[in-house]
């Protein structure tokens, strides 16, 4: 039995999801968690075969979230489902050591092609992120410049564009308000912008946040 938790704070999602998992005779959600320090602590209690992760649960963000599973608990594969766009978020939750990533708007049994091809020690990507990354690869793609930042760099760029304050990410962060002045300093720089009203403009027209 291919044991499943499901991180997502969306009522309607999990719902969908967990019936999608349950009509598979071999498949069964273990457990669900609304955020990743309740994923954390089910991961601490209970063995699971997969992990399903939403990139935009409150608090932590998904980059982060993927980053910590990744170092805790590298043996339990994850397959990250979002509604942020692909050739947006794709390719650095892969990096970060993500099995696979597939948008919301996914067909349910592309859903559970993912989860058995991910369970059978693959990766999995939709067909449209693969020709991105193909694209990505050869270099024909151009890069966008948010793909300049750091993981750090970027998950403070996407808190400025929703509205925190370089206060509140510190605390949110558990970090220095001078370091998170540094962090916003080198993403302008890397930018190429002049404040904080062209992050949020740049994250909104890009689809980097909600």
């Amino acid at each position: 039995m291919i044991k499943i938790i499901i991180a997502d704070d969306h009522p309607i999602i999990h719902s969908g999801l967990k019936q999608i998992i349950y009509e598979e005779i071999d498949m069964e959600v273990t457990c669900e968690a609304e955020n990743a320090s309740a994923l954390f602590e089910n991961l601490k209690k209970v063995k699971v075969d997969l992990i399903i992760l939403d990139i935009s649960m409150p608090g932590m963000s998904g980059v982060e979230a993927m980053e910590i599973l990744h170092r805790d608990f590298p043996e339990i594969p994850v397959l990250v489902l979002s509604a942020m766009p692909e050739d947006q978020y794709g390719i650095r939750l892969l990096k970060c050591g993500a099995s696979g990533f597939l948008h919301k708007d996914s067909a349910p049994d592309e859903l559970v092609k993912a989860i058995r091809q991910i369970i059978s020690g693959n990766r999995y990507v939709s067909s449209s992120l693969s020709n991105y990354l193909l694209k990505y690869m050869d270099g024909k793609n151009i890069e966008h410049p948010h793909q300049k930042l750091s993981n750090r760099e970027f998950e403070v760029m996407c808190r400025i564009a929703s509205g925190n304050t370089v206060t509140q990410i510190a605390g949110e962060l558990f970090l220095s308000v001078k370091t998170i002045s540094t962090y916003r300093n080198r993403i302008l720089q890397k930018m190429n912008m002049k404040n904080s009203s062209e992050i949020t403009h740049y994250c909104i027209k890009n689809k980097l946040v909600d």
